[in-house]
C-alpha cells in the first residue's frame, strides 16, 4: 500500500471485513495507517478475569501479542472501560506518571517503543467481554488529530463487528439445524416455487439416489405420482394466502415401483422472498417423505388403542398400508375378500376416514421419523 487509504476506501475495507472476517487484518492495517500509529489491534477482554485475547492486529511482534494474553492484559490501563464509542488515550484513563512506573508500561509498552495508545470500545453485545480497538502511537503521545481520525472509523468498525456476530450466529444455527435434519430418517426437501430442490437432508439425498419414489429432473423434484406432482406445483406456485395452506391438507400417499408405500407431507413456508419478477428466490415449502412400515409391535398397539381396533381389524389395516388393496390383503392374511372388506368398513367407521389412501396417511402419523 502506498500511503494511507482515503477514508471512503478504508470504510469500504472495514465493511468487507464485516462480511469476510479474513479481511480484518487488512482493515486494521488501514486503520493504523489512517490514524497515524505504530500498531493496531482488535481484542476482547473479560471484565471479571481480565483475560484478554487479540483477534486481529498489525504492526506488533507476535511475541508481545502472546505476552498480552498470558499476563499483561491484567495490568493494562483499561481496568475501567470508557463509554462505548469514545476514543481515549492512556492519560484519560490513569495518572500517567504512575502508569509509566507500572508493569504494563515497563514490560509491554516500552519494549515495543510505545508510550501511549488510543483506545475505544467497539462492541458490547456481551457486556462481560467487550470488543475493543487500540492504536499504539509509538514514542509520541496520542493527540487530538489521532483521536478525531479514529473516531471517524469507530461507527463503521462497530457495525462491521455486529455483522460478523450476526452472520456467525446464523451460520451456527444453520449448522445445528442441518445436523438435526441429517439425523432424521425421513427425507426432507426444501423446494422453491418451481419445485426445484433448494436443499435436501441425508435421507433425502438417499431417496433421490435410489431414483424410485422421487427423482430429480433438471433440478426439479418429481414423485412417482402424477397427482402428487400436480398438487406440489400448484401449492408451491400459489400466491398470497394460498401458499399458507395448513399442512394437514397436503399429505400425499406415494408408492415406489417395488411396492413400498410412502407418505409425503408438504409444509408451506411463510418466509418466501420474491423479487420484482415474481421468481421465488427462497424455499417456498418443505416436503417430508417417509416410508410407512410397522415400526415394531408398539406401532400397531398404539393405533389399536387409539381407535379401539380389534386384532383382526388391526391386521387388515396394517396389511392395507404395507401391501395394498383388499384382494392383496385377503391373499396375504388368508381370508376371504368379503371378510377383508367387512373389516375395512369397520376400520373406516372407527378412524373417520373413507379411503385406503387416507389410511396410509393416518398410519404414517404414528410412525416415528427418528427411527428406521
Amino acid at each position: 500500500m502506498h500511503g494511507p487509504q482515503k477514508l471512503p476506501d478504508l470504510v469500504e475495507t472495514i465493511y468487507d471485513a464485516g462480511i469476510d472476517p479474513s479481511r480484518w487484518n487488512e482493515a486494521v492495517a488501514g486503520i493504523r495507517d489512517f490514524v497515524g500509529g505504530q500498531a493496531c489491534g482488535v481484542f476482547s477482554k473479560d471484565s471479571i478475569s481480565k483475560f484478554g485475547v487479540t483477534h486481529y492486529y498489525c504492526g506488533a511482534d507476535p511475541h508481545f501479542i502472546r505476552l498480552y494474553a498470558a499476563t499483561h492484559s491484567k495490568f493494562d490501563p483499561l481496568s475501567v472501560l470508557p463509554p462505548h464509542g469514545r476514543v481515549v488515550s492512556v492519560p484519560d484513563l490513569v495518572e500517567f506518571a504512575e502508569y509509566r512506573k507500572g508493569r504494563f508500561y515497563q514490560e509491554w509498552m516500552q519494549p515495543q517503543g510505545c508510550s501511549d495508545a488510543a483506545n475505544v470500545v467497539l462492541e458490547m453485545s456481551n457486556a462481560n467481554c467487550p470488543v475493543m480497538m487500540t492504536v499504539l502511537s509509538g514514542r509520541r503521545m496520542v493527540d487530538r488529530s489521532m483521536k478525531d481520525r479514529l473516531s471517524l472509523l469507530v461507527p463503521h468498525a462497530s457495525r462491521a463487528l455486529l455483522i460478523n456476530r450476526a452472520m456467525s450466529a446464523q451460520l451456527t444455527l444453520a449448522t445445528a439445524l442441518a445436523d438435526v435434519l441429517d439425523n432424521l430418517t425421513a427425507g426432507i426437501f426444501l423446494l422453491d416455487g418451481l419445485c426445484r430442490v433448494v436443499h435436501a437432508n441425508s435421507a433425502g439425498h438417499a431417496l433421490l439416489a435410489a431414483d424410485d419414489v422421487v427423482r430429480s429432473v433438471a433440478g426439479q423434484l418429481v414423485t412417482s405420482s402424477m397427482e402428487a406432482n400436480q398438487a406440489l406445483r400448484e401449492t408451491l406456485a400459489g400466491r398470497g394466502d394460498h401458499l399458507l395452506v395448513a399442512a394437514s391438507g397436503n399429505a400425499m400417499p406415494l408408492q415406489s415401483s417395488t411396492g413400498g408405500r410412502y407418505v409425503a407431507h408438504l409444509l408451506p413456508l411463510s418466509s418466501v422472498l420474491r423479487n420484482c419478477s415474481e421468481r421465488v428466490v427462497d424455499a417456498a415449502g418443505a416436503l417430508l417423505l417417509r416410508k410407512v412400515s410397522l415400526g415394531g409391535p408398539s406401532y400397531g398397539e398404539l393405533i389399536a388403542r387409539t381407535f379401539d381396533l380389534t386384532p383382526a381389524e388391526l391386521r387388515v389395516l396394517l396389511s392395507i398400508v404395507e401391501i395394498g388393496g383388499v384382494p392383496e390383503t385377503a391373499a396375504a392374511l388368508g381370508i376371504a375378500e368379503t371378510t377383508a372388506k367387512t373389516h375395512l368398513h369397520r376400520i373406516f367407521a372407527k378412524t373417520g376416514v373413507s379411503r385406503q389412501a387416507d389410511l396410509v396417511k393416518l398410519a404414517a402419523g404414528f410412525a416415528n421419523p427418528l427411527v428406521n
